[in-house]
C-alpha cells in the first residue's frame, strides 16, 4: 500500500523539529514514497531546500504549513496550485507582520478567507471554540477538508482520536493517515529532546510529560503506517489522493523584476543606453576609446536581450541618491568586471583596462540574474535602505533573511544547559573553542575533564548533532528582494527586530537557487572611516579630498606598505598581511591587487604564494603549464591566484564548456554547503593531463579551487577593494592624527581595539589626550594646532546618549568645580564613578580617587542629618597617588584604553630584571636566537589553511610579536593560549625578508606585581 507523509516538519519550525528539510526528502526517497510534504510551523522557510533536493531524487515535493489558529487548532494547508501558494503566502505574511518578531496569529475566519486553491487538514485542538473553527473551514474548504489520526503508539492519542473521528462524522468530513513527523530517522529524537528543552528554557531532567515518550514522530515506511493503521486503510490510500490533487512547484513562480520609471520617449533599454554613454563621456572625456565602445555595446545587447535593463537602472538610481546625499558608497564583486557599471558610476574600476571577464558576471548561458553589491558607508545605510522601501512600496520590497545556526560555542553553551552542566564549566570549555572548531573532546581534556564520561560523552554527541541547525531567522546585511508584483505573492514576509524593516522568509541562498533579484546594500565600516577622515581634513586642513583626487601612486605609501605598517588599514591589517606585505613589496596598484587576494585560502590551499612570491622576487623563472595558458596567467607571473583564473583554466585546459565553467563556479561558491566541489576533481586532473600538464600542476589547480570555495576572491573583486584599501593607506601615512580619530570614531571595525589604535597613533608622533568631561565630546576629535586627538565620552564605560545629553546641560550652566558638576548634571552614581576612575573629571583639579570618594560622599550626604554630613566633608582624607600600574589598569577597565602609556611600560622594570625584551629589542636579534617575551594579546587565529597551527600576536609599547604555535605546542597549551590576556612565551626567532616570527617552544603566565588589566583580542576571524 502506498503513502505520502503530510505532516512533516523540518529544523526550519525552529526547535521544534530536528532533521534538515534535505534529510527529510532524500529518506522519503530511500523509503520509495511517491510524494513528501514539507509543512513547518506557520512559515515557508525551508522549502527551497526541499525543493532543490526533490528534484535530485525525483520526488514529488507538497509544499505547505502547520498554521496556528488562535483557538488552538493546528490547521496543515497544503498547496495544490499557484493560486493556493499565493494565498498560503499572504495568509502567514498576514500572521506575522500583526505581530512582533517571532510571534504568530491568524483567525478561522482568516484562514477561511485563503481557501482557494489549499487542502486543509485539521490536526486538532478541543476546546469549545475549536468546534466553531472546524465549522467555519468545512464551509470553505468544503470536501478539500481533512482531519488528520496521527499514531505514535501513545496511550494519550487513543482519546483523541475518538474525538477527531466523532467530529470528523458529524461534519462529513473525510479522515487521513497523517502522522506528524519530526525528525527523519529514531537517531534523532535525543536531538528533538534537546532542542524542545531549549525552547521551553529548561533542563531535560525538568521535562517530563512535556516530551514525547517514544520516537515514534520518526519518518515511516509504508509498511509501517500500514500496520498502525490496518483496521483504517482508506485513511492511508487518503493521503496519496490528497498528493494527487497538489500540483504546485516552486518552478511556477514567475517573477518579474519591478520597471524603473524611465522619461517620455524612451524605453528601459534605451534610457539605460543613454545613461550609460553620457557616464562613459565623462569617464572618459570626448570620443570613447574604440574598445570601451565595443565593450559597451556587448554588454547593452546583451542586458537589453535578458531584460536585466531594470536591474541596471535601479542600481543607478540607488548611486545616484547616495550622491545626492553625500553618502559614500562603492560596487564590488563580479559587477566590477562590467563597463556598463563603470560607466554609471555604480564601480571604480575600469575593467577594459584592467582585462577584466565580463561573462564573469553576466553570460547567456548563465541561469541566474546578476549581482551587484553595492557597499555603504555603515552608519549612513539605514537612510538607503528606507529610500529602497520609499521608492518601491513595501509590497514591493524586503529584505533578505539570514538564518542564524548553532555554531559550536553557542550549541556547546544550551547543550551543556539543558544536560544540566554547571554553566562555569560550560564557559571554561566554550573559552577553549574557536569559532569554528568542533573539538569538544579536545576542549574537555585541556579543561581538565573525561571526554569519556558518560555525561561529558553526551555532551559531545549532542553538540555535534546540533551544530548547523537553524537557530533562528535574522536579516541579511543588506539583501533586498524587488519585484513588480507584490512581494508576498512570492514568499512570506514577516517584521524584523528593527524598527520598519520586514524581511522574506527565504535567505540569498533561496533567492539565488530560485533565479530571483537581489540588491545588494551592504555596510562597509571602511567607507565610514574614510568619511569621517575626508570630513576631518575639510574642517582641520581645508582640504576637499576624495577617493577620486587621492593621488594614484604615492612612493612614501609604498614604503609604509612594504614595512607592513598598516594598523587600521582596510584589507590589510591582518597578521598575515602584515607579513606578506614586506615579502610582496607592492610598488603598484596592481600589486595592492594582488595582496589582497593572495592571503586567501584558495592560493594557499593550492601551493601557488611561495612559487608566486619567487617569480616575483626573480628567484625562480617564470614559465607556464602549456602555452594556451600564456595569456590567462601572464599578469600574475605563471602562477593562478583569482578566481576568473582558475575558471579559465578550466575551460582551456580541461576542455570544460561554458555551462561547465559556470558550474564549477557555482558549486565553488556552495561548496562549505553541499561539497559539490569534489564531483569535479579526477575531471580536471585527467583532462588538464591529456593536454601534456603535469598531474602535479592539475592537482594543484583542484586543491586551490576547493580554497576558492572555502574563501577566494575574483579579481574585480580584489580590485574594487583595493581601491578603498588604497585611500585609507595614503590617509594612514600623509595625516595620521587624522586617520586615527576617524577610525577610533568608525570603531567597531577592523582588526584592533581601541587600545593598539591609541597605541599605534602615540607611536606615530600623534597625540592622544584623555576623555575629559569639560573638553570631550561625544565623538573623538582632533584639536589644538597640532591636531591632537582628544578621546571622545563615547568610550567611557556606561556611557549613553543620555548621559552625554546630561553632561551638555552641565556644561551650558558654566559648572566650574565638581561638586556644582555632581549637583547639576543629574548623572547616576555608576557613570559618575566610570568618570571619576577613567580620569575624565581630573579637569577639575581633583584626582581620581577623591573624586570617588567625592560622589560616595553625596550619596551619603542624601542619606544622613545635614549636620553628620557637614562633619564628615569636613574631614575628607588625602589619597596617596596612583602608581602607574594602576592608572593604567584603571584606563583601561573603564575606558577600554590608556592614554597614560601602555600596560607594558608600567612593567618594563619588573620585566627588565627578568631579563625579558621589548618587542623592539627582538626586531634586532639575529634569526636563530633563542628569545623569551612577554606582552599582551591582540589578535589569535587559526585559519583553515594552517593545519591547526595558531597564530598569535602579542603587543608592548614598543611594537608586536608575531608568535607562532604549532599543532602539537596548542594541544599542549591550549587553555593557556585560548585564554590568558598577558602571555610569556620563549621559543626561536624566525626571520625572513623583513618578516619576524618566533616559533613557540614554551609559554606561562607572567609573575608581574598587580593586577594585569584585561585587554580584549581579536579572535579566530
Amino acid at each position: 500500500m502506498a503513502y505520502v507523509p503530510l505532516w512533516c516538519k523540518s529544523n526550519f519550525s525552529f526547535l521544534a523539529a530536528a532533521s534538515h528539510p534535505e534529510e527529510l526528502v532524500r529518506q522519503a526517497a530511500a523509503l520509495r514514497m511517491p510524494a513528501i510534504a514539507l509543512c513547518d510551523q506557520n512559515g515557508l522557510y525551508g522549502v527551497v531546500r526541499a525543493h532543490i533536493e526533490a528534484k535530485k531524487h525525483d520526488i514529488q515535493l507538497i509544499i505547505g504549513a502547520e498554521i496556528s489558529e488562535e483557538t488552538g487548532s493546528r490547521i496543515i494547508l497544503l498547496v495544490q496550485n499557484r493560486s493556493g501558494y499565493r494565498h498560503l503566502c499572504r495568509l502567514i505574511s498576514t500572521g506575522r507582520m500583526r505581530n512582533p518578531k517571532g510571534q504568530f496569529s491568524v483567525t478561522a475566519a482568516e484562514i477561511a478567507a485563503h481557501a482557494e486553491g489549499l487542502i486543509a487538514v485539521w490536526a486538532g485542538g478541543f476546546s469549545a471554540a475549536a468546534e466553531q473553527t472546524v465549522l467555519l473551514l468545512q464551509r470553505a474548504f468544503g470536501p478539500r477538508l481533512h482531519a488528520a489520526i496521527a499514531r505514535h503508539r501513545c496511550d494519550t492519542e487513543l482519546h483523541s482520536e475518538r474525538l477527531i473521528r466523532r467530529r470528523a462524522r458529524q461534519y462529513n468530513i473525510a479522515t487521513v493517515a497523517a502522522t506528524e513527523v519530526l525528525y527523519h530517522s529514531r537517531e534523532r529524537k535525543p536531538l528533538y529532546d534537546v532542542l524542545r528543552c531549549i525552547d521551553m528554557g529548561i533542563r531535560i531532567q525538568e521535562a517530563g510529560t512535556r516530551l514525547p515518550p517514544n520516537a515514534e514522530h520518526t519518518l515511516c515506511s509504508a509498511a509501517e503506517i500500514e500496520t498502525r493503521f490496518q483496521n483504517y486503510s482508506d485513511d492511508v490510500q487518503r493521503s496519496v489522493q490528497i498528493a494527487a490533487q497538489c500540483n504546485f512547484s516552486l518552478d511556477e513562480l514567475r517573477y518579474r523584476y519591478p520597471s524603473e520609471r524611465v522619461p517620455s520617449g524612451y524605453s528601459t533599454g534605451g534610457w539605460l543606453r543613454a545613461r550609460t554613454l553620457d557616464g562613459a563621456r565623462a569617464r572618459y572625456g570626448g570620443a570613447l576609446p574604440a574598445e570601451v565602445a565595443h565593450q559597451l555595446e556587448k554588454e547593452l545587447a546583451l542586458i537589453e536581450e535578458l531584460d536585466y535593463c531594470g536591474y541596471f537602472l535601479t542600481m543607478y538610481e540607488i548611486v545616484n541618491f547616495c550622491r545626492r546625499n553625500a553618502i559614500l558608497c562603492q560596487g564590488r564583486g563580479s559587477a566590477a568586471n562590467s563597463a556598463v557599471c563603470y560607466c554609471l558610476g555604480i564601480t571604480a574600476i575600469d575593467p577594459v583596462r584592467m582585462g577584466l571577464l565580463f561573462e564573469r558576471f553576466i553570460s547567456r548561458e548563465r541561469a541566474e540574474p546578476p549581482d551587484i553589491d553595492l557597499d555603504i558607508e555603515h552608519n549612513r545605510r539605514e537612510e538607503v535602505i528606507q529610500h529602497v522601501y520609499q521608492n518601491y512600496g513595501r509590497e514591493r520590497a524586503a529584505m533578505v533573511a539570514n538564518v542564524v545556526r548553532y555554531r559550536p560555542r553557542s550549541a556547546l553553551r544550551e547543550v551543556g544547559k539543558v544536560l544540566g552542566l554547571s554553566m562555569s564549566d560550560v564557559d571554561t570549555i566554550a573559552r577553549l573553542l574557536s569559532y569554528h572548531s568542533s573539538d569538544l573532546a579536545g576542549a574537555l581534556l585541556q579543561a581538565g575533564m573525561d571526554p569519556q564520561a558518560p555525561l561529558h560523552s553526551r555532551l559531545i554527541e549532542l553538540t555535534q548533532q546540533i551544530i548547523d541547525t537553524p537557530r533562528h531567522l535574522s536579516i541579511h546585511p543588506g539583501g533586498f528582494l524587488l519585484g513588480s508584483e507584490p512581494v508576498i505573492d512570492l514568499v512570506p514576509v514577516e517584521n524584523a527586530t528593527m524598527r520598519q524593516r520586514t524581511v522574506i522568509q527565504w535567505d540569498k541562498y533561496d533567492v539565488e537557487a530560485l533565479g530571483l533579484f537581489k540588491v545588494d546594500l551592504l555596510g562597509l565600516g571602511a567607507l565610514t572611516h574614510l568619511d569621517y577622515c575626508f570630513s576631518l581634513l575639510r574642517q582641520h586642513y581645508g582640504s576637499d579630498l576624495s577617493m577620486e583626487r587621492i593621488p594614484a601612486s604615492d612612493n612614501a605609501v609604498f614604503e609604509m606598505l612594504a614595512r607592513g605598517d598598516t594598523i587600521g588599514v582596510f584589507q590589510i591589517e591582518s597578521r598575515a598581511q602584515m607579513a606578506m606585505l614586506p615579502r610582496l613589496r607592492p610598488r603598484c596598484f596592481y600589486d595592492l591587487v594582488i595582496e589582497i587576494s593572495i592571503v586567501r585560502p584558495g592560493p594557499i590551499s593550492g601551493g601557488m604564494v611561495h612559487p608566486y612570491l619567487r617569480r616575483r622576487n626573480g628567484e625562480e623563472e617564470v614559465t607556464y603549464p602549456h602555452p594556451d595558458l600564456v595569456a590567462v596567467l601572464k599578469k600574475t607571473l605563471g602562477v593562478p591566484l583569482f578566481q576568473e583564473q582558475v575558471m579559465r583554466l578550466a575551460m582551456i585546459a580541461a576542455d570544460y564548456t561554458p555551462g561547465e565553467a559556470d558550474q564549477l563556479r557555482r558549486d565553488m561558491a556552495a561548496w562549505r554547503r553541499s561539497g559539490a566541489i569534489e564531483k569535479h576533481g579526477e575531471t580536471i586532473i585527467e583532462r588538464m593531463s591529456v593536454k601534456g600538464i603535469e598531474r602535479r600542476f592539475a592537482q594543484a589547480v583542484f586543491e586551490q579551487i576547493r580554497g576558492f570555495g572555502e574563501y577566494g576572491f575574483p579579481e574585480s573583486h580584489a580590485a574594487s577593494f583595493a581601491l578603498i584599501a588604497w585611500s585609507s593607506a595614503w590617509m594612514r601615512c600623509h595625516y595620521p592624527a587624522v586617520f586615527a580619530c576617524a577610525l577610533l570614531n568608525a570603531w567597531p571595525m577592523g582588526f584592533y581595539s581601541p587600545a593598539t589604535i591609541v597605541e599605534d597613533a602615540r607611536r606615530r608622533g600623534v597625540t592622544v589626550l584623555p576623555v575629559d568631561v569639560l573638553q570631550s565630546q561625544w565623538e573623538c576629535t582632533l584639536v589644538g594646532p597640532e591636531c591632537a586627538i582628544r578621546m571622545g565620552l563615547r568610550y567611557v564605560k556606561g556611557m549613553s546618549q543620555r548621559a552625554w545629553q546630561c553632561i551638555r546641560v552641565a556644561r551650558e550652566d558654566r559648572v566650574a568645580t565638581l561638586e556644582q558638576f555632581l549637583r547639576v548634571s543629574a548623572l547616576d552614581e555608576k557613570i559618575l564613578a566610570s568618570l571619576a576612575q577613567s580620569g575624565a573629571l581630573e579637569t577639575f583639579g581633583v584626582s581620581r580617587r577623591a573624586a570617588l570618594w567625592q560622589i560616595i560622599g553625596k550619596r551619603t550626604a542624601e542619606s544622613v542629618p545635614e549636620q553628620l554630613a557637614e562633619t564628615e566633608a569636613a574631614e575628607q582624607p588625602q589619597f596617596r597617588p596612583l602608581e602607574e600600574a594602576e592608572l593604567i589598569r584603571w584606563n583601561y577597565d573603564t575606558a577600554r584604553h590608556s592614554t597614560d602609556g601602555h600596560p607594558m611600560a608600567a612593567y618594563r622594570q619588573a620585566l627588565q630584571q627578568q631579563a625579558l625584551p621589548s618587542a623592539a629589542d627582538l626586531q634586532r636579534c639575529a634569526a636563530g636566537s633563542a628569545v623569551s617575551f612577554t606582552g599582551l594579546v591582540i589578535c589569535r587565529q587559526r585559519p583553515s589553511t594552517a593545519g591547526g597551527t595558531l597564530f598569535l600576536t602579542l603587543e608592548d609599547e614598543t611594537g608586536f610579536v608575531n608568535v607562532i604555535v604549532w599543532k602539537h605546542y596548542f594541544q599542549q597549551n591550549r587553555a593557556l593560549l585560548l585564554t590568558q590576556s598577558m602571555l610569556g612565551v620563549s621559543g626561536t626567532l624566525q626571520s625572513e625578508q623583513g618578516v619576524t616570527h618566533l616559533i613557540l617552544r614554551s609559554c606561562w603566565v607572567p609573575t608581574l606585581p598587580g593586577r594585569a588589566p584585561h585587554v580584549a583580542s581579536r579572535d579566530f576571524h
